[in-house]
């Protein structure tokens, strides 16, 4: 499961997503394999909750929008 995050300023990050097993904090890089792993289990039906702990139902649309 995983989950966006907000500033302090209470907006969105952008950049990065926490996975909730074990809180880390993944970068939205191409490079990274914790992404493609992230990409890989959302689009597979993994949750994705938005900042407010909501499950996002757009999950899917969200994930091909990243780059």
């Amino acid at each position: 499961m995983y989950k966006q995050f907000k500033n302090p300023d209470g907006s969105v990050v952008q950049t990065a997503i926490f996975r909730l097993s074990d809180m880390a904090c993944i970068p939205f890089d191409p490079a990274n394999t914790d992404y493609a792993n992230f990409k890989r289990e959302v689009l597979a039906g993994a949750e994705l909750q938005d900042a407010d702990g909501n499950v996002m139902t757009q999950a899917n649309a969200f994930i091909k929008e990243l780059p």
